[in-house]
């Protein structure tokens, strides 16, 4: 059953509740995209979300927690609502979370030994968040535990923002409930840091809410994986959601162009030139100067803020998908931080994106 009301009633978040009790899913919003909700302490709901999405149990699947009621207190004290899912939640964890939560930020912790295998890869860690989406939030509290989420979607296709774009995605499958909470406001998964070895914060996926934000906001500095030295090597950090390198991808062949390159992008498809969509800056002027004789152009703008361009990443290459466009070309973002996170998407997206996308994403 779906919803298509945009302020779920407090029945149908009741009925979302006892789904997932019952070892069913259920797709919901939360701030930065939708995800497809089970029950994390239920071994067979947790391995239809593998199913559903066609996704490998080796890639382990993020844990949504609750915010408690803060009521008037200055900080509220989450050690004994993680307890059952991480161990070693440290200071600077806690500084984080006080923070950042709800809000997207996951973190990755070493797990508790009640966590399921299922969930974590059959890893030693988990990866923990709390949504700031109110219906997130609402049918979390409801349901007194954690629910793992990954977005709701067919594994490494584009991630939806919308409950249209859930129910696009799993057209025919009649026992998902869908909850309604409107366009995703971030549009980019979040930010996952890794606390797992205990002395470093390292940066595993790149998100809205940058390193240089938690160093001014927490005084934590946060690590690149390529800031380890030689003692501390990346094939010991734990994997995590969104890390192959094909992944976000449409099914029409996307590539990036530098400015003024267009004609650099379109030679890798020397015979599928004729209906190219190219998205260009809001900011900038028309790229009727920069075209090619033998191919039809439609430009389609994109913001030139880097938040706004991610709010709407996954909407345009979702739009776009469905065009029927030959090719599909978008501005290589900006150099700095707070562009890192689109960055990642579309990079991942360019490699998993083709016809072949579904061979792409397994490799």
């Amino acid at each position: 059953m779906s919803s298509d009301s945009s302020l779920q009633s407090a029945a149908v978040i009741n009925e979302a509740v006892q789904t997932l009790r019952d070892g069913g899913l259920v797709a919901f919003p939360t701030e930065t995209v939708y995800g497809l909700g089970a029950d994390a302490k239920n071994s067979e709901a947790i391995k239809k979300i593998f199913v559903a999405k066609g996704r490998p149990s080796n890639h382990p699947l993020i844990v949504h927690l609750a915010a408690p009621d803060r009521f008037d207190q200055t900080h509220v004290d989450w050690v004994p609502i993680l307890s059952s899912w991480a161990r070693d939640v440290s200071e600077e964890a806690l500084k984080l979370i006080n923070t950042f939560w709800p809000g997207p930020l996951t973190l990755v912790f070493k797990k508790d030994k009640s966590v399921l295998t299922d969930l974590t890869g059959g890893q030693d860690t988990v990866a923990i968040r709390a949504p700031a989406h109110p219906i997130a939030q609402e049918l979390l509290r409801k349901f007194k535990g954690g629910v793992v989420a990954p977005s709701a979607n067919r594994f490494g296709k584009v991630s939806p923002t919308s409950a249209s774009d859930v129910r696009h995605e799993f057209e025919g499958m009649l026992d998902l409930m869908i909850l309604d909470g409107g366009d995703c406001e971030v549009g980019i998964e979040s930010t996952i840091i890794d606390l797992s070895s205990g002395d470093k914060a390292i940066l595993l996926r790149p998100g809205a809410i940058t390193p240089s934000e938690i160093f001014a906001k927490t005084g934590i500095k946060v690590y690149l994986p390529g800031d380890l030295k030689a003692n501390e090597p990346t094939e010991d950090l734990p994997k995590v959601s969104g890390s192959l390198k094909a992944h976000y991808a449409p099914t029409t062949p996307l590539r990036l162009y530098a400015p003024g390159r267009i004609l650099d992008a379109l030679s890798e498809f020397p015979d599928i030139k004729s209906r190219v969509a190219v998205a260009v800056w809001d900011s900038e002027s028309s790229l009727s100067e920069d075209g090619h004789p033998s191919a039809h152009f439609e430009e389609v703008e994109v913001p030139s803020d880097s938040s706004a361009f991610a709010s709407r990443l996954y909407r345009s290459l979702r739009d776009l998908d469905q065009q029927g466009w030959d090719l599909i070309l978008f501005p290589e973002p900006p150099a700095g931080e707070e562009w890192d996170g689109v960055r990642d998407r579309l990079q991942r997206a360019c490699f998993g994106s083709g016809p072949s996308s579904s061979s792409h994403v397994s490799s």
